[in-house]
């Protein structure tokens, strides 16, 4: 499709989406029984709102609150109106069911519900009902206005925050800049990479008086676990490695293997929430064998969507990522803590 018909498609879109918002706000919103904090972003994939959200609930549960994460469970075939992913000790789905998002929230958060619905009230209510949940966290819910809530962050990616500046499908955005208006505060994501500066300055000046936070992924663990093994990400340095990644920015899993020290004999792309098929993984672990490789490595999402693939090779590993703010971070909790008891929710006990 040419440029000028994605610009004029860019315009429908955007201006069928400015009748929605206006019907949604003369439609009003629903209200959980708890404080309600929005992680979501501007743009089409890619800044890290899931591991964010996972953050967020951790330091939740530490801090005596009882939290669930609502998500709308994008690519799942779950058919129920609420469908409950896990009940923080016991999942009850696949990844094709809950969608790799949500499933990987649900194995890597012990104590956290994981509850999916298009309609997040829905969610929240069953959540409430079967675990007393007090804290909701809508994973990717800028743009779900049906639901009240008490915070709003909103991530941006500090190293491309808007793409070429136009809505979708032209650009990446799915709102126009203005509607960051709505948000309580800014996470710039990949900070650590040296752009957000100006990118800190430019929200400052423009959205006067809302917080802005830098954050940035940081390694983990490298996980082998077919053969049970557990590394720091050190141990990849100096490897050959075959990798591959199907998520938003596939190139952004290709630098950090590189910083890590890694030996990239080859790496392959995919789009986001790929469906592998056992044809391509056998190509991949060909590859390997091919390059005399040490490794095959991917992401922790893809690793999920692999499901019974992956146990047909010991040398496969993945990459475990952790959400961490990079100063401020008092500060952050210490908002989000204040939002909510603002809202009249405290948690039980105190950390």
């Amino acid at each position: 499709m040419s440029t000028a018909a994605l610009v004029a498609l860019s315009h429908v879109y955007g201006s069928g989406l400015r009748i929605w918002i206006k019907l949604r706000e003369r439609r009003g919103k629903n209200k959980l029984p708890g404080f309600v904090l929005s992680v979501g972003n501007l743009t089409a994939g890619g800044t890290g709102k899931t591991p964010a959200a996972a953050m967020i609930a951790e330091w939740a549960l530490k801090a005596g609150f009882r939290p669930a994460i609502l998500s709308r469970g994008y690519g799942g075939r779950y058919k129920a109106e609420a469908f409950e992913v896990c009940d923080g000790q016991h999942l009850f789905c696949t990844p094709a069911e809950a969608g790799d998002e949500p499933y990987l929230l649900a194995k890597k958060l012990p104590g956290v519900p994981v509850v999916l619905s298009k309609a997040r009230y829905k969610a929240g209510l069953l959540a409430f009902e079967r675990h007393g949940s007090n804290f909701f966290i809508l994973d990717d819910g800028f743009q779900h206005l049906r639901l009240q809530r008490d915070l709003d962050l909103v991530l941006l990616d500090a190293t491309n925050p808007f793409g070429n500046m136009r809505l979708l499908p032209a650009g990446p955005l799915r709102e126009p800049l203005e509607h960051l208006q709505r948000a309580d505060g800014f996470i710039l994501t990949r900070a650590g990479r040296g752009t957000s500066l100006i990118m800190m300055n430019y929200l400052k000046r423009k959205f006067r008086g809302k917080p802005v936070f830098q954050s940035e992924h940081v390694p983990e663990r490298l996980v082998l676990p077919n053969l049970d093994h557990v590394h720091s990400p050190d141990y990849i340095r100096g490897k050959r490695v075959v990798a591959f990644a199907g998520i938003a920015k596939p190139e952004g899993f290709r630098e950090t293997l590189l910083a890590l020290g890694a030996r990239i004999a080859f790496f392959r792309a995919f789009r986001d929430h790929h469906r592998f098929a056992l044809s391509e993984f056998q190509d991949l672990v060909a590859e390997k064998q091919k390059l005399g490789a040490d490794l095959l490595v991917t992401t922790e999402k893809d690793y999920v969507r692999l499901g019974q693939l992956a146990p047909t090779e010991n040398h496969l590993g993945y990459l475990t990522i952790r959400f961490q703010i990079l100063s401020g971070a008092d500060a952050f909790f210490d908002m989000i803590r204040g939002k909510a008891r603002e809202a009249c929710w405290t948690p039980s006990t105190t950390d």
